[in-house]
Formats: C-alpha cells, sequence, structure tokens
C-alpha cells in the first residue's frame, strides 16, 4: 500500500507515509529488498525432473509420478503449472505401412471382445512398426501381454518379413513359457497369417486371434505402446543404424517401460510391479 500511496502522493515523503500506516521506514526498507517468492517453483522444478525423464508423460502420470517420489502435490495445480512454463508438449509422428493384409494366408476370428485376460500369460498381442535410421528404415516386432501390459518380447530387423516376428515370439516363449491355451493376438498382416508363424503357433498349442481387417481398434494395447514409444523414444532420437536402434530399445522397452514407466489402466504402477503385486496376492 504504501508502494502505491507513493505514486499516488509523490510529494509526500516515505517517512511520513510509513507514520500514517503505522510501520517503521526500516520494515519498508527491508519489505522492498526482498525479492518475490514464487509459491510455485520448487514443484516446477520437481516436474521438470519428471518430464525431462518421461517426455511423452501428461499430468496425470506426473501427478501420479510426484507422488512415488514424495512430493504429492494436487493434480489441477500439476495442470496449471505444466501449462504455465509449457511443459505440456506432443511429438510429431511420421508414417510407415507395415500391414499388408491383402493375401491369401489363413485369417481367423477376433476372439479379443470374449476373453478377458484375469491373469499373465492368458493373452499375448503382437504388431509390427517401423523405426527411421539414417539411410531409411528397420522393424521392430513386439509381444505384449494384455493383462500386465509388459512387453514379454521383442525382435529388430532390417526385413519385414514373417522371420521377423516369429523372432520377437521365440523370444517370448523363452522368457515366459506360458501354458496352453494362450490366445495370440494380430493384425491380418501377412507376416502373422504366413504358414511358418501360424505353425509355430499351433505347436506351441495357442489359440489365434486376429483383428478385423482396417480395425487398429482391435489391437489398441498394442498401439498405444507404439504411440507411446513413438513419443517417449524414437522420435527423439537419430539413430544411426540397426545397431544404434538396438542399444536404444532395448534400454527403453526392458528398463525404462517394463521396470519404471507407469501405466493409468494398471492403477500408475510399471508392469512389472503390478504383476510382483498379482504373484504376491
Amino acid at each position: 500500500m504504501i508502494t502505491d500511496a507513493r505514486v499516488s502522493h509523490p510529494t509526500v515523503s516515505v517517512r511520513r507515509l510509513c507514520e500514517l500506516h503505522r510501520v517503521s521506514r526500516s520494515w519498508f526498507v527491508h519489505q522492498l529488498g526482498r525479492e518475490a517468492v514464487d509459491p510455485d517453483r520448487q514443484l516446477a522444478e520437481d516436474i521438470e525432473a519428471v518430464v525431462l525423464k518421461w517426455t511423452g508423460y501428461g499430468y496425470r502420470r506426473v501427478t501420479h509420478k510426484l507422488a512415488r517420489r514424495g512430493r504429492p502435490a494436487n493434480h489441477k495445480r500439476v495442470l496449471r503449472v505444466m501449462r504455465e512454463r509449457r511443459l505440456l508438449c506432443r511429438t510429431k509422428r511420421r508414417y510407415q505401412a507395415t500391414t499388408d493384409s491383402t493375401h491369401n494366408q489363413s485369417r481367423f476370428a477376433n476372439l479379443l471382445p470374449h476373453v478377458i485376460p484375469t491373469r499373465p500369460d492368458q493373452v499375448w498381442q503382437a504388431d509390427l512398426t517401423y523405426i527411421r535410421v539414417k539411410q531409411g528404415f528397420v522393424y521392430l516386432a513386439c509381444v505384449l501381454d494384455s493383462f500386465t501390459r509388459e512387453m514379454v518380447g521383442w525382435s529388430l530387423s532390417r526385413f519385414m518379413d514373417a522371420a521377423l516376428p516369429l523372432a520377437a515370439l521365440d523370444n517370448a516363449l523363452k522368457a515366459r513359457r506360458p501354458a496352453v491355451g494362450l490366445v495370440h493376438h494380430s493384425d491380418q498382416g501377412v507376416q502373422y497369417a504366413s504358414r511358418m508363424y501360424v505353425d509355430r503357433l499351433r505347436s506351441m498349442r495357442m489359440i489365434p486371434s486376429m483383428s478385423r481387417k482396417g480395425n487398429p481398434y482391435d489391437n489398441a494395447r498394442m498401439e498405444s505402446f507404439y504411440k507411446t514409444l513413438k513419443m517417449e523414444e524414437v522420435n527423439l532420437q537419430d539413430y544411426v543404424d540397426l545397431d544404434d536402434a538396438r542399444q536404444h530399445l532395448d534400454r527403453f522397452i526392458g528398463v525404462l517401460y517394463n521396470q519404471e514407466r507407469l501405466h493409468s489402466s494398471l492403477g500408475y504402477v510399471p508392469p512389472i510391479e503390478f504383476a510382483a503385486r498379482y504373484h504376491s496376492a
């Protein structure tokens, strides 16, 4: 108020204004020298520490991550601070077609609407995507556990043939050894419909399931994973070659995604932690 009064009454001395407001002149001088306190400064620093590592996190995941780090905050406040600091960002996505469903190979019905997974290794979902490197593209095949959202197997190759998803499937089988009757879901791409791939499923007594033609929502959990992968890893890198991409993906999938990244549908815990809670229950 004294500052405002000085503007309105420039001829009145500071001492007299302090007397009128019943404060000492030394107190007023001290107040002028104090820096303005930003009540959101510490929260902003905590948020920045999260989004520097998890560039694709929205305010909900950031809120849960802060709570896990012992820094609880109201989600509305987190959203406001992220907006003010421009920490809400969207990463552009590139596109390269990976599904060729114009073939005469076997096709199978979509079983996902009839099977709700209640345990690990009951339903696996598989899909392919592309990864840009300096000299073009390499291709990634992944196998996701539908219940825990854990990536149980993956493979990277320069070629988008049936050997690629088969290698990812074999890696998943080595890691998990599921019981008979596991439902394996994929799109209708020629790689998953090939005799070599289908024979491998049948030899392991798995039940094939496929999305409807041209309907990516039938395999939404895989689509969601690839969106996360592109936003938080692939589109932030400039991979030199296949080996460089494999090294980065191994860390992102095996460590960051499976062990550390919070998953909203799992109650904001990582897949490995969710699976551990299931087995200990």
